[in-house]
């Protein structure tokens, strides 16, 4: 009896321990799927709901933000081929590989767990198949709120918002040294070669523009201001460019481009190019609106302005 005794409690040991192992393996499932539904957080992108992950890690950038992505530490595997050729980018895109929308496979292959694009990107349904994809349409936010809309995208917009408030307050100081140093009436003008093309730029078209006209509140000149309204630029000739100077001049330049226009007679007699009021900054370099860019262009602006 003894025995049976004894071996009827061994079995009742057993018994209640599955139960528990059981109660405990359920309850380890159940979390399980509670943490794998919470990898992911609906975003809402201007063109509707957008299942996207917590914490990127694998992100793709087609056009326009690799810098601001750069700039909140999220992973960038892959960027647009602009991006990948700007000096200022190389470290922080080391790891990642040049793509371009028409090349899907080669997206496909870079495993990415979210897509940023402009809202002109081709392919933009077949993306969607990849990877979450989020577009933005160029202009529709100012660059300060375009990052904060980023960093939402990301789970990072406390970091955005604190950029973007440092910031501020950093161009508010330049502002007030450069205009003690050239006057508060001063005008800039930002030009470009182009495509074998010589354009003017307004205030939100990369290039430094934002930094100049809506960060520092540099003064445009007025015939660059009114041809620019439209689409934010101006295609010109070189005969007509002194009629679109400033008092100072910023150009943009790639040194493969065409820059002939610099040894005319026409581009030589602006009074701002005689004065030396000539500032030249790498097209590559000062491309983008993002904060990587921005601040460096914040940077060049306050030590040539105030020298």
């Amino acid at each position: 009896m003894k025995k049976i005794a004894v071996l009827l409690m061994a079995l009742l040991v057993l018994i209640l321990g599955a139960c528990s192992g059981g109660q405990e393996s359920d309850k380890k499932d159940s979390k399980d799927k509670k943490d794998k539904s919470a990898q992911t957080r609906t975003y809402k992108s201007e063109n509707g709901s957008v299942k996207v992950p917590v914490h990127p890690k694998r992100v793709v950038v087609l056009s326009s933000f690799a810098g601001n992505l750069m700039a909140l530490d999220v992973p960038v595997v892959g960027a647009d081929a602009w991006s990948m050729s700007n000096p200022r980018f190389k470290e922080g895109l080391k790891n990642a590989k040049e793509v371009s929308e028409e090349n899907l496979e080669q997206i496909t292959e870079l495993n990415p767990d979210l897509i940023i694009a402009l809202s002109t990107v081709k392919n933009v349904d077949k993306l969607k198949k990849i990877a979450p994809t989020v577009t933005y349409t160029y202009g529709k936010a100012d660059y300060l709120q375009q990052h904060i809309e980023i960093g939402k995208l990301v789970n990072k917009e406390k970091e955005a918002k604190d950029w973007v408030a440092d910031y501020k307050k950093r161009a508010a100081d330049s502002e007030k040294k450069i205009k003690d140093k050239i006057g508060q009436d001063a005008s800039v003008s930002v030009i470009e070669n182009f495509d074998k093309q010589l354009y003017v730029f307004g205030d939100h078209w990369g290039r430094g523009t934002e930094v100049l006209y809506q960060a520092l509140h540099l003064k445009m000149p007025e015939k660059v201001e009114k041809m620019v309204k439209k689409d934010g630029y101006y295609a010109l000739s070189s005969e007509v460019l002194p009629e679109y100077a400033g008092d100072y001049i910023v150009v943009s330049k790639d040194k493969q481009s065409d820059n002939s226009f610099q040894k005319t007679d026409t581009y030589k007699n602006i009074p701002a190019v005689k004065d030396n009021h000539v500032l030249e900054v790498s097209q590559k370099e000062f491309y983008f609106n993002d904060p990587l860019t921005v601040d460096h262009a914040l940077d060049v602006f306050t030590d040539y302005f105030t020298k």
